[in-house]
């Protein structure tokens, strides 16, 4: 009481002094007013900054005739480039859309020569699928045809038929070489850009109706970061796609001990990659023409900072890689401690296990320039030409990886008379850091005279690398290097047999037992992927999808106290916040889905269907992997669940929400993301329709069966059975096939057949882009059919739809639909 009386009183004295108030204007100030009057002015950042100019002139990034040229460039806009979707069935049509009707259009209209050569393919990229824009806003709006291509380009980029992504982003996929059977993992995926377009590699001719068998994992560190990947990856509409969340120097190996039951009959021990993508954080500073705000922060200590966990995570991509395999290392960075010191580094500790491939010949009209082969070390305002001036001016956060040679000066002798030794990164680690004969003072008082700073030069193939510079062909700044895996990575081997050491970048040790390292020697123990020495029973039998049984070693419960216990454990349950992985094995409903679509055998469907939901009796959606993502999954199981997967599987069926199957035999209906795959597989519930009827579906949303105009349409939606359904366009050569004949230029729509209409189950934004490929396709012009009411279409039945935003509500059957994609994509 006393102290809430003491604190009324305090407040009662506050007010009766009467406090400034910070919001009122103080009127009396004609300068205030003034300012008041004055319109706010926005500010542009200053592209200026003293520091970067210096260490970027002395580091000789470009020539100093180039100088001037390649400032102005960083200063200038970065033009907007974006990327066709090779794997969609529209690619082509979008291409010719870009070529004939944009391109064409701004020149007939008379435009500028500078706006009419502003939209342009990019000639190094296989097929003109990437193109670059360099209008401005200003254009976009005083110009009709561009304002047209800028809408286009937001209505293709929310379906997924175009990514935009800065040109040069797109550069590291291509080297990787990928193939439809690869296994590839993008170790800093977020935010997604490059693993969308691996996974175009993946899936580009691929038959329709079928999966690649390769796959790619997107891993990212940051929760929302993956989110954001997710979202971005959720266009492609694939069943090869496994997103985790995890540091990527410390990716778990995922997989078996050796004295695992039947662990050497299996095709797939341990998880590792074809292809190894390690775009790794940097400080960025090759974005500057796109992140402006970058000028004002930029400084030495932003590259220095993430020289070692840059170098951790090629260590730990060069262990996932098979042997013969290809890493790509890259950074949006010029800094060479970020860049060329790195690759050093790898090839130092790697020895001849590891090559840094020339792909000159490859893609050779992309300008690039060579690595550099000689640098300097910044810290703070001194300039470092080896570590033995680090050392000399007592800089120890600066490590010999650093330098071009990458030796450190240290004394290790007991005599301090004795002159100091260089010794190599790998034989600091092995001789111990905390080593007592290490001493650094010594090493910097002998060379304290004076003598000529003498800039080292490395003697390994750094001009294989690859560094991009803005002023060659108007893009940001990037790094690239390309490594080839000859055989496994070497550890450095102890005196005892069962213990091992492992190079580490941050230049510390860490002994691992012989029973956590993969076949490469690496290290595959840490503190969250050990769930197998913390279970004891982890038995998934003879069917690898059944649930995992794990046993605590503090409850030493029975089986039938685990029976009793009605408390519901989640198979991921070790990964706090994300929802386990559960193989959906309820052998009716799969059955009944079967029956009602009438799948066809040869579409895989036995143990390729998970859910998200230890409950498998509330089970809204299914998902459906590929067979390369369940061998991954069941690795995963038995491994004890090493990987904490945040998304997983292509969205196939959806249960419906109300009246539980009363108003259609089935309890799911096919998810728009999942009919492109499903549909070459089904016999039933497919009908096919004319353009006009099409037309009309997408236009009005719901049509009564007596406004069909086709009439054989009209008696095959009649006898399909209440509830989800497939509308196939008929394109005029297909006769009375039943079910109709689908290939790649199939154009099909999920629809809800109801009592006496049919209504569309896709968003607005698909709607319209259905329409615009059927007036290219057939001819019509847009302007004679009539405008789209989307908001609220009722039917001559009373069935009232709704659309709003993303979701679909027709309110007899309560049907929500939430998916984007609903086109046949492969």
């Amino acid at each position: 009481m006393g102290g809430r009386g003491r604190s009324r009183r305090t407040q009662r004295k506050h007010f009766r002094d009467g406090r400034e108030n910070v919001w009122k204007n103080n009127k009396s100030d004609p300068q205030q007013q003034n300012e008041e009057k004055s319109p706010l002015h926005w500010e542009p950042f200053a592209v200026t900054n003293a520091a970067f100019e210096e260490y970027y002139k002395e580091q000789g990034i470009v020539r100093p005739e180039e100088w001037n040229s390649f400032m102005a460039c960083l200063r200038s806009t970065l033009p907007a480039a974006f990327r066709i979707n090779s794997s969609s069935q529209f690619c082509t049509d979008l291409l010719s859309q870009l070529e004939d009707e944009f391109t064409k259009s701004l020149q007939s209209e008379g435009a500028d020569r500078n706006e009419a050569e502003g939209l342009k393919s990019l000639p190094w990229y296989p097929n003109k699928f990437a193109w670059q824009s360099s209008f401005s806003r200003m254009q976009l709006r005083k110009n009709k045809s561009l304002h047209r291509f800028h809408e286009f380009l937001k209505q293709e980029n929310e379906i997924g038929n175009i990514t935009r992504q800065e040109a040069v982003s797109m550069i590291p996929p291509l080297f990787l070489d990928v193939h439809r059977d690869h296994f590839v993992i993008d170790m800093c995926a977020a935010p997604g850009s490059k693993t969308f377009q691996l996974l175009e590699m993946i899936h580009q001719a691929c038959e329709v109706g079928s999966l690649p068998s390769g796959m790619v994992v997107a891993n990212d560190v940051d929760v929302q970061r993956c989110n954001l990947l997710i979202h971005q990856t959720k266009r492609m509409c694939t069943a090869n796609l496994v997103v985790t969340n995890h540091e990527a120097q410390h990716f778990p190996g995922c997989h078996l001990k050796k004295n695992h039951v039947n662990a050497s009959e299996r095709d797939m021990t341990h998880l590792l990659f074809d292809r190894v993508l390690c775009d790794v954080p940097c400080s960025g500073d090759g974005t500057l023409r796109k992140a402006p705000d970058i000028w004002k922060k930029w400084g030495v200590g932003m590259a220095n900072g993430v020289h070692c966990l840059q170098l951790q995570i090629a260590i730990r991509g060069l262990s996932l890689l098979k042997t013969g395999g290809r890493m790509v290392y890259s950074t949006c960075s010029m800094n060479p401690v970020e860049n060329e010191a790195v690759v050093s580094e790898i090839l130092r500790r790697c020895g001849d296990s590891v090559e840094l491939v020339d792909v000159s010949s490859e893609l050779p009209q992309l300008i690039r320039r060579p690595g550099l082969k000689s640098w300097k070390v910044r810290e703070k305002s001194v300039w470092l030409a080896s570590h033995k001036d680090a050392c000399k001016h007592g800089r120890r956060g600066i490590v010999p990886s650093m330098f071009p040679s990458g030796q450190a000066h240290l004394d290790t002798s007991d005599d301090s008379n004795e002159k100091p030794t260089p010794m190599t990164g790998a034989e600091i680690i092995e001789d111990g850091i905390s080593n007592k004969n290490v001493d650094v003072d010594a090493a910097a008082a002998a060379d304290a005279d004076g003598d000529v700073i003498v800039t080292e030069l490395s003697s390994l193939p750094l001009e294989r690398c690859m560094r991009f510079v803005p002023h060659d062909q108007n893009t940001g700044a990037f790094f690239i290097a390309v490594f080839h895996k000859i055989s496994d990575v070497p550890v450095l081997q102890t005196k005892s047999n069962k213990q091992s050491r492992e190079l580490h970048a941050d230049g510390y040790e860490k002994v691992i037992q012989d029973e956590d390292k993969d076949i490469n020697g690496m290290d595959l123990s840490n503190e969250e992927t050990t769930a197998d020495k913390e279970s004891d029973d982890i038995s998934l039998g003879s069917n690898p999808s059944k649930k995992l049984k794990v046993q605590s070693p503090n409850k030493a419960t029975s089986r039938a106290e685990k029976a009793n216990d009605k408390r519901k454990l989640q198979i991921q349950g070790k990964w706090f916040g994300v929802d386990p992985v559960v193989f959906f094995q309820d052998e009716v409903i799969l059955i009944g889905i079967k029956e009602f679509y009438g799948i066809k055998d040869s579409f895989p469907f036995s143990h390729h269907f998970i859910t998200r939901n230890s409950d498998t009796n509330h089970v809204k959606r299914i998902y459906y992997i590929s067979e390369s993502v369940k061998k991954v999954v069941e690795l995963n199981f038995l491994a004890g669940e090493q990987l904490k997967i945040t998304s997983i599987g292509l969205k196939m069926f959806e249960r419906q929400t109300s009246k539980e199957g009363v108003s259609s035999p089935c309890m799911f209906r096919i998810s728009s993301e999942g009919l492109p795959l499903l549909l070459p597989h089904m016999t039933k519930q497919i009908a096919s329709a004319s353009p006009v009827d099409v037309k009309h579906l997408l236009q009005y949303r719901s049509v009564k069966f007596q406004d069909l105009v086709d009439d054989g349409f009209r008696e095959k939606v009649s006898t399909l059975s209440l509830g989800c359904c497939v509308v196939v366009l008929n394109k005029g050569n297909e006769g009375s096939s039943d079910p109709p004949v689908v290939d790649k230029s199939t154009i099909a729509i999920g629809c809800w057949k109801g009592r006496s209409s049919i209504a569309v189950m896709v968003s607005a934004i698909d709607s319209q882009e259905l329409l615009e490929r059927l007036f290219i396709r057939f001819g019509t012009e847009k302007g004679s059919l009539p405008d789209v009411n989307c908001d609220e279409v009722v039917n001559d039945d009373g069935d009232e739809v709704k659309e709003n935003s993303e979701t679909l509500t027709v309110v007899d059957t309560e049907v929500k639909e939430d998916s984007e994609t609903v086109t046949v994509d492969v």
